[in-house]
């Protein structure tokens, strides 16, 4: 059996790869093409994407290939690097390029799967998570071959990584009606395990959101009580009914019962995330960027800053930086919106702050996990 029968079939019948067990977010991905380019890298055996613009990335081995053992990993990092650098319309025109459809292929072959898929929501997935380096990368075999647990260990040394990673042992059989049988297992893969430190003003707690509320509902004073469940409220209506992130991988918070949401960034030690609040006394929301100090989330923002000048066209509205009470230049935007007690205010409230909530988090994540992995390599 040769490696291009590995491609072929993958591209007949990709539902055959067990992605389910591997990454949920990416079941449902549609063949696209096969030895797609990928600069100087060389070409990937099988290119697919979701209906959600996921990409997939897969390297088809035969176990006995020294090669497999040595390079393919590295080989499949390579081609994640250089499509991380790529935009929509460089995926487009190479995908047009390699099925001989023209520029409008990758939509086309992803509609003839889904129809529900819109051309807009579909660009912007697709551009935010190229951004992100947000792929399925997997890795092909006909057989469990010496040398496999070396892969997986090689991996597992590459800490920081921004996709799923999967070793699928891929055999084919032959029926002696010469129909073939594939019986997939998967050997390897990555698994992300989310952990969140939240850095708290003085004089405030961390606690369970089930003991603080139990603790909240016994105080003597009922005030307190009372005011933990209108922020509580107050939160939940803006989470269920108008934060839309353009970037699936943010994670949103519970909603909590004090006067300020936590969205987590992608700096160690759970050391930078964005703050966003209200104010009842002078009728303000706002957002601010905040870091641990002397941490890796600082540090991030520190070189945010130098490039200050574009990213603030970047965020745009009235952002703007500023000290906070430790000295420290900040990254904020805020707005007076007045009672946030009466509906209609409290509308137009939210959906200024959902605004701005996504436009922060699709500017400020991506420059946070560059400028982490930048310090790491110096």
């Amino acid at each position: 059996m040769l490696e291009a029968e590995i491609q072929a079939l993958v591209h007949a019948h990709p539902d055959s790869l067990p992605i389910a067990e591997i990454d949920p977010l990416f079941v449902g991905a549609v063949a696209i093409c096969r030895e797609m380019q990928l600069g100087t890298a060389g070409r990937v055996d099988n290119f697919l994407i979701t209906p959600s613009g996921l990409p997939v990335l897969i390297e088809c081995k035969l176990w006995r290939n020294p090669e497999a053992r040595r390079e393919v990993v590295g080989q499949i990092l390579d081609y994640a690097k250089v499509l991380s650098r790529w935009t929509f319309s460089d995926l487009q025109r190479e995908v047009g390029s390699r099925t001989g459809m023209g520029p409008d292929a990758l939509l086309k072959l992803v509609r003839d799967a889904d129809p529900r898929v819109k051309e807009a929501e579909f660009t912007d997935a697709v551009t935010a998570n190229l951004r992100r380096g947000r792929f399925l990368l997997l890795v092909l075999g006909d057989g469990v071959r010496e040398g496999v647990e070396a892969i997986a260990n090689y991996l597992q040394s590459h800490t920081g990584l921004h996709f799923t990673f999967g070793l699928v042992e891929f055999p084919i059989y032959r029926l002696p009606n010469g129909e073939r049988l594939v019986a997939p297992r998967v050997l390897a893969r990555t698994t992300s395990i989310l952990r969140s430190v939240i850095a708290l003003p003085e004089g405030y707690i961390v606690q369970e959101p089930a003991e603080a509320a139990a603790e909240l509902d016994t105080v003597s004073d009922p005030e307190r009580a009372a005011l933990g469940a209108k922020q509580q409220a107050f939160w939940k209506e803006f989470l269920d009914n108008y934060i839309q992130l353009d970037d699936r991988t943010q994670e949103i918070p519970r909603p909590p019962r004090q006067g300020y949401l936590s969205f987590m960034m992608p700096a160690p030690q759970g050391s930078s995330w964005l703050t966003v609040y209200r104010d009842l006394h002078k009728g303000e929301v706002g957002l601010f960027l905040s870091a641990s100090r002397n941490s890796p989330g600082e540090s991030a923002r520190e070189a945010i800053l130098e490039n200050w000048d574009t990213v603030r066209l970047a965020l745009n509205g009235t952002v703007r930086s500023e000290k906070d009470k430790y000295g420290r230049y900040g990254i904020a935007d805020s707005r007076l919106v007045g009672d946030l007690n009466n509906p209609g205010i409290r509308t137009d409230a939210f959906k200024w702050l959902a605004e701005r909530v996504n436009t922060f988090v699709n500017v400020l994540r991506p420059l946070i996990r560059d400028a982490v992995a930048d310090e790491s390599t110096r």
